[in-house]
């Protein structure tokens, strides 16, 4: 069992995850149960997969929520894009973003990489 609040990528997934609130909240309105609900739950999704696997028995099971938690950080990227594309989020901003969620997913795969199975 990891201790999940002492790993960098779970700090820097809720840092990412506060960040996509303040982004979504704004949005237009007629987004909010669209893209910005969606981009909360993934958002949120990263650091809680991590932190649940962090606390099951295994190796195997660890390695399977740090999955579903790559999955949540690339459809957090996308529909990032489809902001962007959109225009509900400058350039800047969407760069930004998808810029803190690239290291995340880099620091995922290594981690994944790193745990025996």
């Amino acid at each position: 069992m990891h201790n999940f609040k002492d790993l960098k990528v779970w700090q820097k997934s809720i840092d990412l995850a506060i960040e996509v609130y303040k982004v979504t909240s704004l949005l237009p309105n007629d987004e909010k149960y669209g893209l910005v609900s969606q981009m909360k739950r993934c958002s949120v999704s990263i650091s809680s997969n991590i932190a649940e696997g962090s606390g099951r028995g295994s190796s195997a099971q660890f390695k399977y929520f740090l999955n579903i938690s790559q999955g949540s950080a690339f459809e957090l990227e996308t529909q990032l894009i489809i902001s962007n594309r959109l225009k509900l989020i400058d350039n800047e901003l969407s760069t930004d973003l998808i810029e803190k969620i690239t290291e995340i997913q880099k620091m995922i795969y290594a981690l994944d990489r790193s745990i025996k199975v």
